[in-house]
């Protein structure tokens, strides 16, 4: 198994830059280029019922870039019986396997701990108009 290279995870926000270990087999720059190009698609995939992504949600509750730049994510719906459930995660590997550079995308539903709004971005919060 090889040594996770970077690591985000969400405690009560959303992942705003990824954690860059001294033992990176990845340089600094492109460590931080595959972040935010990760980012970006995360941002480009919606749940169709509500009109915000699920990275400003916050249902992508961890990314990990491996040594060999697989990309290992864990996610969550805002309910279990979420309508997309099975396809939600497709859309996100999808999405993530588009960025120039990434490996093998392999995206696990978690439901632990449950999602609830306070895990929503601000910018979340003004599009849903959630105060």
């Amino acid at each position: 198994m090889s040594d996770h290279i970077a690591r985000s995870e969400f405690t009560d926000e959303p992942l705003t830059q990824t954690e860059i270990k001294q033992t990176s087999a990845i340089p600094a720059d492109e460590l931080e280029r595959l972040t935010g190009d990760i980012i970006a698609a995360l941002k480009t995939v919606y749940d169709p019922e509500i009109p915000v992504d699920i990275y400003e949600l916050g249902l992508i509750y961890k990314v990990d870039i491996e040594d060999d730049r697989s990309i290992k994510i864990d996610m969550t719906l805002t309910a279990p019986g979420c309508p997309v459930a099975g396809e939600m995660p497709i859309w996100t590997e999808n999405a993530v396997s588009s960025v120039p550079g990434v490996g093998p995308v392999d995206v696990t539903m978690v439901f632990d701990p449950p999602w609830d709004p306070s895990r929503m971005s601000d910018e979340a919060r003004v599009a849903l108009n959630y105060f």
